[in-house]
C-alpha cells in the first residue's frame, strides 16, 4: 500500500502534529515503509505459537502480598491543614 501527500497532510492533522508543506513527501514515504513492514508481518505463520513475555524463559518476581500502613502517617499528616490524633481533621458538613 502506498501512502500519497494527501493521505500523509490528513494523518498528521487527524494527529494534531505540525508537518511542513516540505516534509509531507518524506512523512508519506516513512507512512508506506511502516505500513509495507505490516504487510509483511502479516504473511508470518504463527498457528499454535504461544505469545511471549520474553525470548528466554523466566517468571516474574514477586514480593510478599503484606499489607501494611507504609509507616508514613507523620509525612502525609504533615501535609494537613489540620490533623488530630493521627487523622485529618475536616469541618462538619452534616448537621
Amino acid at each position: 500500500m502506498s501512502i500519497d501527500t494527501d493521505t500523509a497532510r490528513r494523518v498528521a492533522k487527524l494527529a494534531r502534529i505540525k508537518v511542513e508543506e516540505a516534509a509531507l513527501p518524506a512523512l508519506a514515504a516513512e507512512l508506506s515503509n511502516i505500513l509495507g513492514f505490516m504487510e509483511q508481518l502479516n504473511e508470518v505463520d504463527v498457528e499454535g505459537i504461544e505469545p511471549m513475555t520474553s525470548v528466554t524463559p523466566m517468571r516474574l518476581k514477586r514480593r510478599a502480598d503484606d499489607v501494611t500502613d507504609g509507616n508514613q502517617q507523620a509525612a502525609v499528616l504533615s501535609n494537613a491543614p489540620d490533623a488530630r490524633e493521627g487523622f485529618f481533621a475536616v469541618p462538619k458538613v452534616v448537621e
